[in-house]
């Protein structure tokens, strides 16, 4: 035995166990859902925890500060549409919570009982995701 073939095995082995390992890596990346196969569905979690995420961050950061943002003005009127009734979200600055209130008519402000308010804020958080869901590519 001369010492190339002794080298030439030793690379092939090391060379085999790389594929082993590789192999082994792939099969835990299918079985975690990471695999080839699995790449739309992947994309479209990704995609759908983005939308959750810029939903939320619309609601708390825009809806509640009176923000003129097109996409605040959209879930606005979606809900206004929904509803039938056009509302007003607020933070007072002396409260922990936000007021929600109802527009009457002839213009005026009655804020809306627990109850109601949630009911409303479920419809919001909708409106608020399949707007975003809409406007993201």
């Amino acid at each position: 035995m001369n010492t190339q073939s002794f080298y030439t095995r030793q690379m092939l082995l090391r060379y085999s166990r790389q594929l082993v390992a590789a192999r082994r890596l792939a099969r835990y990346d299918q079985l975690l859902g990471r695999g080839p196969q699995y790449g739309s569905e992947a994309a479209e979690v990704k995609r759908s925890a983005m939308v959750e995420r810029v939903a939320r961050e619309v609601m708390e950061n825009l809806i509640f500060s009176g923000s003129d943002n097109p996409v605040v003005h959209e879930v606005q009127a979606r809900l206004a549409e929904e509803s039938g009734e056009n509302f007003i979200f607020r933070y007072p600055p002396a409260e922990q919570d936000f007021q929600v209130f109802r527009i009457t008519p002839d213009g005026e402000e009655i804020e809306l009982s627990r109850g109601e308010k949630q009911m409303v804020m479920g419809r919001l958080w909708d409106v608020t995701l399949r707007t975003v869901d809409a406007t993201m590519l």
